[in-house]
């Protein structure tokens, strides 16, 4: 298992938008990993959504495993939700690879003060 770092999270991102330029431009990203989990409520985190780290990028929460593309696509379209969540840790999602391991089907969600809606479905690294 990789531990997920702001610096792994910055390159990753940076990967997938097209280089260490990119990097530039990004905004901060902050990973806080506690064993108590007691900031997750603080952020807004539905208990029965909550994921292995929670991270906050400009203004907003991603809380467990998310997809880069999905955080990507988070702060280009910028809705009105507090974040995203891959709840749990899914076998196969970003981090979770398992040498051997068939990925499992995880889905995105986007959540807020107005409820919870899944916004994506993947199996591993492929959208659904």
């Amino acid at each position: 298992m990789t531990a997920l770092t702001r610096r792994s999270v910055l390159v990753g991102l940076a990967i997938a938008g097209g280089g260490a330029r990119a990097a530039d431009q990004l905004p901060k990203l902050t990973v806080t990993k506690d064993p108590t989990c007691g900031f997750k409520a603080r952020l807004g985190v539905p208990q029965e959504l909550a994921g292995c780290h929670t991270a906050e990028v400009d203004g907003y929460v991603i809380e467990g495993h998310v997809p880069a593309s999905m955080i990507k696509r988070l702060l280009v379209e910028r809705p009105a939700v507090k974040g995203l969540t891959v709840p749990g840790m899914p076998v196969g999602s970003p981090g979770m690879h398992v040498e051997g391991a068939e990925p499992e089907m995880f889905e995105v969600i986007a959540f807020g003060p107005n409820g919870h809606a899944v916004i994506a479905r993947f199996k591993g690294s492929e959208q659904l």
